[in-house]
């Protein structure tokens, strides 16, 4: 399923820059590459791009994801001016099984972009696209999980409707802490 120029516009609340989620494209990868060298990233998240050939792999695997219909990986950008973008996160949402009644959400922000609101914006937007999206074909619950020590990650779930489900046990080497699932369901009509 690939979508070209698929775009979700987020508006812009008092005081912040409107968002932009996209697919990412090649033009993204040294922002991605810089935002790889976080500390905060480098700990919680395992799929990195560490220089420009990484990034186009990884890249590379996002478009094999919107492809085959299991993974929608899409580029945040901040809008300063229409002119003016620039990369502050990601927000994915895995589809493994098309079929399935449940999907998970994933996310996260560039080191710049973190404290404010990019993170619960993002989320909020892909939720509505995965439900309105997949509503015909059963989607009516996505997880999003994280480790337990990522306080802000659980801040940002329940910001976003995602109360707190259960806990997973740790899962080395990806996963060496304790996991939380949040969990939304989608609205009934």
């Amino acid at each position: 399923m690939t979508v070209p120029g698929l775009t979700l516009r987020v508006p812009s609340p008092a005081g912040l820059p409107a968002l932009l989620l996209r697919p990412w494209r090649e033009e993204d990868v040294p922002a991605l590459v810089e935002a790889c060298r976080d500390p905060a990233m480098r700990r919680w998240i395992h799929q990195r791009a560490d220089d420009a050939d990484e990034g186009l792999r990884w890249l590379e695997e996002q478009r094999r994801g919107w492809a085959s219909g299991v993974r929608f990986a899409f580029a945040v950008l901040e809008e300063e001016a229409p002119a003016s973008r620039r990369l502050v996160g990601n927000a994915v949402l895995k589809r493994p099984r098309p079929d399935a009644p449940s999907a998970e959400v994933g996310y996260w922000t560039t080191a710049h972009a973190r404290g404010r609101g990019v993170a619960p914006r993002a989320l909020e937007a892909l939720t509505a696209w995965a439900f309105d999206t997949f509503a015909d074909a059963g989607l009516e619950r996505l997880d999003l999980l994280h480790q337990r020590g990522n306080e802000a990650s659980c801040r940002v779930a329940e910001k976003s409707g995602y109360p707190l489900h259960t806990t997973l046990p740790a899962s080395p080497p990806h996963h060496p802490d304790p996991g939380h699932v949040h969990v939304r369901r989608a609205a009934r009509s």
